[in-house]
Formats: structure tokens, C-alpha cells, sequence
């Protein structure tokens, strides 16, 4: 199906396995690459694409184009909005990039469809996930949601979130009357109560437009967030895997500038470039479970590796994926061990102790 997205205006193909492998042997083994291309999530201002998150700062900081022009290697940026999991999928199967900066559940499906690649930096402790319900409703949990509507986006990675929310109350979903719906229209059904609740990432501007009210979220539940991380094509980091070093470190460098607590107040800055305003972006930030510095870790921990263990049993639960998988083939963490020890990082995060 046709999506109408920007990705820097480039026109995208249809999912197609076969094209990876021959952009790759059209390269040759080890041939440094005329350009590395980057997509990652955006958003659209006066018409044109801009870069969000981890990837707008290292595209600020310029170091990674620098580094890469040295090489005789051009950086391409590729902000994406719209529905960014389905069409970074069908640009990884056509070959038109080669790293992308997106979430975990998308991507478990486009590596069982054959396309293989790996996360090469965790971006950090994750994003909080959110139960709302009209401002009207009565309801004050999950249980008081028994048989009523409750709108989700299937296949995106908030799905399991919800679907992990009601195996803990001890619940299933047939308790529920689930109706999958993209974001604005779920929102819509919710402020016209053609939903009894929603479920979704960042429900702040929901709640301070009156639309909805939030009766749980995963603030202080580090296994209940949802993530995103820096992938990357498994073929291309055989082939290049100084780049992706390079790319990794570059990513460490933004991440370890974003945990210092005297840029706190240029990320949250950052984080109103898309419209979203200053208080909506402290909220998001603010978390009593959550060091901000923590928030930035790019550890290949426990966490990590529990965390995809999970979305692969949901996947695979759901019928989403039939290839089986395993954590260890979509978790590469060489390359942030060796960007750590090169900036002398080694020791700057700590495993999440959960």
C-alpha cells in the first residue's frame, strides 16, 4: 500500500528483499560507498522535512559529515514522517539507505521478511507509552475498561506496550474490544467518545487540549517503554564496518552531549521544534525512576536484550513474524564498545539495574 510520507524527496519501492543484496554487490565488498545514508524520524515544517532527536544533533554538530567527507564518503540525511516504521522497512528492501533511526517493533517484522539488520546504538532508556479515556469518562484504570473500545495502531511498536499493560493486570485482550486505528483517528474517536480510551506515545498534548485525561503511563516502569535505535543494514556494516564505527561514535558523542546536565535545557529546546510546547516536552522528560543522564545510555544491558526477547515472543505470538529470531542476531554492540572506548566513555553509563 501507497503511503503518502516525505523522506527526502525520494520516491520509495515496494518491499523487496532482492534489492538489498544488489546495491551491495553492485559496491563491492569493503568499496567505501559513494554516500551513507541516514533516515530517521521527523517532522514537516513549512513543507519540508527536518530531522528530530538524536540524529538532528549530530547532524548540528556536523563531526560525522566531516569525518565521512574525509573518506570520500557523502552524508545523506532522510527525515521521514507519516508512518516512519513502514516506510523506513520498504526503504531498507529497496536499498535506498543504509541506517535508520526507528522502532523496535517494525523492525523485528522487516528482518523476518528476510531483510536483515541490526541495532548498532540503543538510543537510550526509551519513550513512555499511555492509557487515555474522554475527559468525561468515569474510568480510572484498565480494569474499568472491561468490555469497552479502546483504539491502538497495530503494528506499531505501542502495541505490545498495551497488550503488556493488560497481561499484568492479569487480563486478556479479549477482555477488550481493540479497534486499530492510526493515531489521528484514534485521537478523533477519542474526543467524540467513538472509543472508550486510547492507547499511545505522548498523550501530554491529548490531555492539555481537554481531549483526553491519562489514567496510567509507563513513568517509572523502565520495561514498559517503548524503543527506538539506530539500525543499520547487516550487509553494509560487513562490508564498511569502520563507517558504522564512525556512525556509532558519532551517535555517542550526541548522546553523551545530551546527558550532560548543562544541555538539558538546549534537548528540551530541541524538542519544541516540531510544535510541541515547552511544558508537554518537560513532562515527557520528567521521570522519578529516570536519571536524566541514565536516559541516554546506549548499553547493550540486560534491559536491552530483555526487552527484544519480548517483542519477539509478541511478534511471533501474534503472527506477525514467522521467521524465528533471536535477540543476539539484531543486537550488535561492537561498535558502541569500541565508540566508547575511543571517547573514553567506557565507563560514563551504568546497566539499568532492573
Amino acid at each position: 500500500m501507497r503511503r503518502r510520507t516525505v523522506m527526502g524527496g525520494l520516491a520509495l519501492l515496494p518491499l523487496a528483499g532482492q534489492a538489498v543484496s544488489a546495491v551491495s554487490a553492485a559496491k563491492g565488498a569493503g568499496a567505501p560507498p559513494a554516500a551513507l545514508r541516514i533516515a530517521s524520524t521527523g517532522f514537516a515544517e513549512n513543507g519540508k522535512a527536518e530531522l528530530g532527536g538524536i540524529a538532528y544533533r549530530v547532524q548540528q554538530e556536523g563531526w560525522l559529515a566531516r569525518e565521512l567527507k574525509q573518506r570520500g564518503v557523502r552524508l545523506e540525511w532522510l527525515p521521514v514522517t507519516g508512518d516512519t516504521g513502514a516506510t523506513m522497512n520498504e526503504a531498507f528492501a529497496s536499498g535506498r539507505i543504509d541506517m535508520a533511526a526507528y522502532g523496535d517493533l517494525p523492525s523485528v517484522i522487516l528482518n523476518a521478511g528476510g531483510v536483515r539488520t541490526q541495532v548498532i546504538v540503543p538510543a537510550g532508556r526509551g519513550t513512555d507509552q499511555f492509557l487515555l479515556v474522554p475527559t468525561g469518562s468515569r474510568a480510572t484504570s484498565l480494569a474499568e475498561l472491561k468490555g469497552k473500545r479502546i483504539s491502538v495502531h497495530r503494528g506499531r511498536p505501542w502495541e505490545l506496550g498495551l497488550r503488556q499493560l493488560i497481561a499484568d493486570q492479569r487480563m486478556s485482550p479479549t477482555d477488550f474490544r481493540l479497534i486499530n486505528m492510526d493515531l489521528k483517528p484514534g485521537t478523533a474517536a477519542l474526543a467524540t467518545g467513538a472509543v472508550d480510551a486510547l492507547f499511545m506515545i505522548n498523550g501530554y498534548p491529548l490531555e492539555d487540549k481537554g481531549i483526553g485525561r491519562i489514567i496510567w503511563s509507563s513513568k517509572g516502569l523502565p520495561e514498559r517503554k517503548m524503543r527506538a535505535e539506530l539500525w543499520a543494514r547487516r550487509d553494509f556494516t560487513q562490508a564498511h564496518p569502520d563507517i558504522a564505527e564512525l556512525v556509532a561514535t558519532a551517535w555517542l558523542r550526541a548522546q553523551h552531549w545530551a546527558a550532560l546536565d548543562g544541555n538539558r535545557e538546549a534537548i528540551i529546546k530541541d524538542g519544541t521544534r516540531n510544535g510541541t510546547p515547552d511544558s508537554v516536552v518537560r513532562r515527557s522528560y520528567d521521570d522519578p525512576g529516570l536519571q536524566w543522564k541514565e536516559r541516554w545510555s546506549p548499553l547493550y544491558d540486560d534491559a536491552v536484550y530483555r526487552h527484544y526477547r519480548r517483542v519477539l515472543a509478541f511478534a511471533q505470538e501474534q503472527k506477525l513474524i514467522r521467521q524465528p529470531l533471536t535477540a543476539e542476531e539484531l543486537l550488535e554492540p561492537r561498535f558502541v564498545a569500541a565508540g566508547l572506548k575511543k571517547l573514553g566513555l567506557a565507563n560514563y553509563w551504568e546497566p539499568a539495574k532492573v
